[in-house]
């Protein structure tokens, strides 16, 4: 599933940078900690990867 928001796209790069050992889980914290535990590499390397253009900054509920 595709992010839907600009800084939910960044938190899903945050996350699978630690996932894959190119930054440390110490690192991560709210959201991007969250999906770091709970999504594997393949979700999350799909929600963050795609144009950020036309996105909005954060989701409206």
């Amino acid at each position: 599933m595709p992010a839907k928001s600009k800084a939910q796209q960044k938190a899903a790069g945050a996350a699978l940078s630690a996932k894959r050992g190119e930054s440390e889980k110490s690192d991560l914290q709210g959201a991007s900690k969250e999906m770091y535990e709970s999504m594997s590499e393949d979700e999350l390397e799909e929600m963050a990867s795609g144009e950020r253009k036309g996105k909005p900054n954060h989701k409206a509920d």
